[in-house]
């Protein structure tokens, strides 16, 4: 079954950090994302979340507010979020004033992603303790959720001071807001707590995909307990994808990016057991290696159908899946990735194909039915008229 009745049909969206390979021109690069964004917007993508890094060279959008300013002019329909904001780097209030203000900017295509920070050498830069970025994170959320309520706050930490601060402007809009979340349930208890969306954001990574109902009924019970809902179509995953005509193709435009990207990760974040065998350093074993142990596919439409139905059947459904947004390929081969899964997948899962068969298959399952009706009608007015004729 593609969804369930009671849930809304399934969102696709990207989660854009975005992972450029180095030696590339980073201006281009950067104005590629927005052409991308505007390429998945054309293709009817429900969501983009851009991310927030400053260093190692690779995920190059320091701020995602200033992106999604610049991508909210170019599209008309996909809503664009922080995937996200590095509560620990920022001033909750100052933060939260951005926020709303991009909310009125975008008429309400605006979605907040509130994470800790992932790349540890932004925080060492700071000097910011890496322990102390979760308690932060935790900290500063509290402060901007109130404030987004229209609440006054005065709120006195070793890092921050708020002293009787009330947003100028209301939101716009009840606009999403989503919290970070891998494996550990901290990402999943935050978000129940207060009521937002959870955006799991290695879903397919064997390690995480095991305790994604874990933390699933983390955020349930989270939720319960301070009296909100939590339901599914609010939970996001996020998994790398590449899909061409043929698995030889998807391999073939992959041998540009998929390495690199998965070398640069190990040095970023923790990659499964470290007593485990390395993968495989031969490209078309590594290949293998990705798509068997199911953390990734690089082959076909079936293939990523399979994929997103095997996900659905470990979680029991959720809202969106939003693909990393990677350098797997090269530019041309992503956006027809992207054009393939939008032609071929995405309506698999949003129950669109079905009506349309069913309504090819009516008529072209009729035989002669229509082809005799049409042509007896001619026939019909064409002896009305000579009658007509005979008559004057």
């Amino acid at each position: 079954m593609c969804y369930t009745q009671h849930m809304e049909p399934l969102r696709f969206g990207i989660f854009l950090p975005p992972m450029h390979r180095t030696g590339v021109n980073p201006t281009l690069a950067l104005h590629r994302d927005l052409e991308l964004i505007e390429h998945l917007d054309k293709l009817g993508y429900h969501e983009a979340w851009i991310g927030e890094h400053h260093s190692a060279g690779s995920e190059l959008i320091a701020s995602p507010e200033v992106f999604i300013a610049a991508a909210a002019q170019r599209t008309t329909h996909i809503k664009l979020g922080t995937g996200v904001n590095s509560l620990p780097y920022h001033h909750p209030f100052i933060l939260a004033d951005r926020i709303v203000m991009l909310d009125h900017l975008t008429r309400g295509r605006m979605m907040f992603g509130a994470g800790p920070g992932q790349l540890t050498s932004d925080a060492a830069m700071m000097g910011i303790d890496p322990m102390d970025q979760r308690p932060r994170m935790e900290q500063s959320f509290d402060v901007m959720m109130r404030l987004f309520r229209g609440e006054t706050v005065t709120e006195k930490t070793d890092w921050f001071t708020c002293q009787d601060a009330v947003l100028q402007m209301k939101p716009y809009s009840n606009f999403d807001i989503a919290v970070a979340s891998s494996i550990s349930p901290s990402g999943s208890k935050l978000a129940g707590r207060y009521g937002t969306g959870l955006l799991s954001v290695a879903a397919t990574e064997p390690a995480a995909f095991q305790v994604l109902d874990y933390n699933y009924q983390v955020w349930q019970e989270q939720a319960q307990r301070h009296g909100h809902a939590a339901p599914r179509e609010k939970w996001r995953l996020m998994g790398p994808m590449h899909i061409a005509e043929t698995v030889e193709q998807a391999k073939a435009n992959c041998r540009y990016g998929l390495q690199w990207v998965f070398e640069y990760l190990s040095h970023i974040i923790p990659m499964g057991d470290p007593s485990a065998a390395p993968p495989p350093s031969d490209y078309d074993e590594f290949v293998d290696f990705a798509n068997e142990s199911g953390r990734m596919v690089i082959g076909t439409p079936e293939m990523a159908i399979e994929q997103i139905q095997r996900i659905q059947d470990k979680t029991g459904g959720f809202g969106a899946y939003l693909f990393l947004g990677a350098d797997l390929a090269d530019f041309g081969a992503t956006k027809r990735s992207y054009e393939l899964f939008a032609e071929q997948v995405m309506p698999h899962f949003t129950g669109q194909l079905a009506p349309v068969q069913a309504s090819y298959d009516l008529v072209c399952g009729a035989g002669s039915r229509w082809v005799d009706a049409t042509l007896g009608a001619q026939l019909t007015a064409i002896a009305n008229y000579e009658d007509e004729r005979n008559a004057r």
